[in-house]
């Protein structure tokens, strides 16, 4: 039966029903899109930033161009056409995403601009097309229901409610039980179902086109390899992969940990004590450096962030009696680490949430050592960095205990760094800033920041254990170049300007 046979009451409740849905798969696109450009970008403020304000730029002119095809004479034909044409370009981000992404990573775009030009080309066409049926079902519903207010105002509230759905059901649980990938085609489908009603007076020619579209659409994704995902596994954090890293360890198999586009970690197959980034096995032999090599084993460490778990792995294979605790945000990641990447998650105590907030429960508890390594490459969780964060860590370290980080700056004038140690130094007594190699030019670098109460000697420490290195403490050259720390601002947590800190990273290429 055509739809203009039926009821009134029915057909207005199909235009709310259409209005509902698109608005909600607009939403399930939005989120969709953090995960699709994290393996490429990572997760920032920026790429979100970004995602929003391309997906509200597309839907504003999708608003505009449909209340003004309503005026032209736009109908039930026009709503198939446009949620048909909306199915195909949400599928097509896919394909999308397969062209840019070589061109992009090769590119000296910066992070800023480069999540804004895959944003841009995969989604602003879909925003702008699922912006279209809401002014136009409306005007089509006035024409049936002269109730003004009413028509507008339950039009406005479905498409409120649809949003808000779309948006709670994609992050809670679509993503994570069934990938971004997916989710994309069948958000695709749902939306192809929605038109075929609004199609019963298309004609011959337009439906051969949007099949046409829609067969081409499917074919050069698939050849394009759009539905496969770059990503082994997916959780509502990470976008997650294990490598082999091999070649980067003396002998033996070692498998690496990615989450999103970030190596976070390698562990080897045969000697988990093996640490194999130079910024991990700083951290270790700074803890050596401070409480001397027989204290090791009876050691309490608290790490927030479990990420590979490398450096407690490395921990608990070298002391078996020391206690190690881990807050670990995703569990997904716990569970990938033990089966691939050669953990034994029982002989630690691990809290799956966020890690100040597990720090602050453990409320007896006290440790030697704080390692905070939950920054996530360029992206820093803001309460981790805080004066009121480390006053936690502090009075959960003992007397004599060593809290280490490592943050991702640039050089020579890494301003995130210096402003954290401005921070810790408001709680230490000695904080000292380390680096494996002192760059010839402006490079992306992994410092450690270590702090505590007592002094380390030596302003260059070499290893006593595994691979044979050394490390600079750089405060002094630190201090005395590029910007001043009085320049600076102490993080707090009513204040903490991380992007603008970082914005080095952010405007060039260092920061892909």
């Amino acid at each position: 039966m055509q739809l203009i046979t039926i009821s009134v009451k029915t057909r207005l409740a199909w235009y709310g029903t259409t209005v509902f849905l698109s608005s909600a798969i607009l939403l399930v696109l939005e989120i969709t899109a953090g995960r699709l450009i994290a393996p490429y970008v990572g997760v920032t403020i920026y790429s979100w930033t970004s995602i929003i304000g391309v997906i509200l730029a597309g839907l504003s002119l999708g608003n505009w161009l449909g209340g003004r095809w309503a005026d032209r004479g736009a109908d039930e034909r026009s709503t198939g056409i446009v949620l048909t044409l909306a199915a195909a370009f949400s599928l097509l981000s896919l394909l999308t995403l397969t062209v840019i992404a070589p061109l992009l990573q090769a590119s000296q775009l910066d992070l800023i601009s480069a999540s804004f030009v895959y944003v841009l080309c995969m989604f602003f066409i879909p925003a702008l097309l699922l912006g279209i049926p809401t002014p136009l079902l409306t005007t089509l519903a006035l024409n049936l229901d002269r109730r003004t207010g009413h028509i507008v105002g339950r039009m406005h509230a479905l498409a409120a409610l649809g949003s808000i759905l779309g948006t709670f059901v994609t992050g809670f649980f679509l993503i994570q039980y069934f990938g971004s990938r997916f989710v994309v085609v069948i958000a695709s489908l749902i939306l192809l179902l929605l038109a075929l009603p609004f199609l019963f007076k298309a004609s011959r020619r337009e439906l051969v086109g949007l099949l046409l579209l829609g067969v081409m659409t499917v074919t050069l994704t698939q050849v394009r390899q759009g539905f496969t995902s770059p990503c082994e596994s997916e959780s509502n954090y990470f976008c997650l992969r294990v490598i082999d890293a091999s070649a980067q360890a003396p002998f033996g198999q070692a498998r690496g940990l990615v989450l999103d586009h970030l190596l976070h970690g390698i562990n080897h197959q045969t000697e988990p004590g093996m640490l194999i980034s130079p910024y991990v096995h700083l951290m270790q032999e700074l803890i050596g450096q401070h409480f001397g090599e027989q204290k090791l084993a009876q050691l309490r460490y608290y790490f927030a962030g479990g990420g590979s778990y490398t450096q407690p792995n490395a921990i608990k294979y070298n002391h078996p009696d020391a206690s190690v605790t881990v807050a670990e945000l995703d569990p997904l990641v716990t569970r990938t680490v033990q089966q691939l990447l050669y953990v034994d998650p029982s002989t630690m105590e691990i809290h799956h949430g966020d890690a100040r907030a597990v720090l602050f429960r453990q409320r007896d508890a006290s440790f030697d050592v704080i390692v905070t390594d939950a920054f996530h490459d360029i992206a820093i969780p803001y309460h981790l960095v805080t004066l009121e964060y480390l006053r936690l860590a502090k009075s959960k370290l003992k007397p004599g205990g060593l809290y280490t980080t490592n943050v991702v700056d640039v050089f020579p004038d890494p301003k995130m760094v210096k402003t954290l140690l401005k921070t810790m130094q408001q709680e230490f007594a000695h904080v000292d800033v380390w680096l494996d190699r002192i760059p010839q030019q402006a490079s992306r670098m992994t410092y450690v920041i270590s702090a505590s109460n007592s002094r380390i000697d030596n302003d260059v420490l070499a290893s006593v254990h595994g691979f044979k290195r050394r490390w600079l403490r750089i405060n002094e050259p630190l201090s005395n170049s590029g910007t001043r720390l009085e320049q600076l601002p102490i993080f707090t947590d009513d204040f903490v300007p991380v992007e603008r800190m970082i914005s080095s990273l952010l405007l060039t290429a260092e920061g892909l």
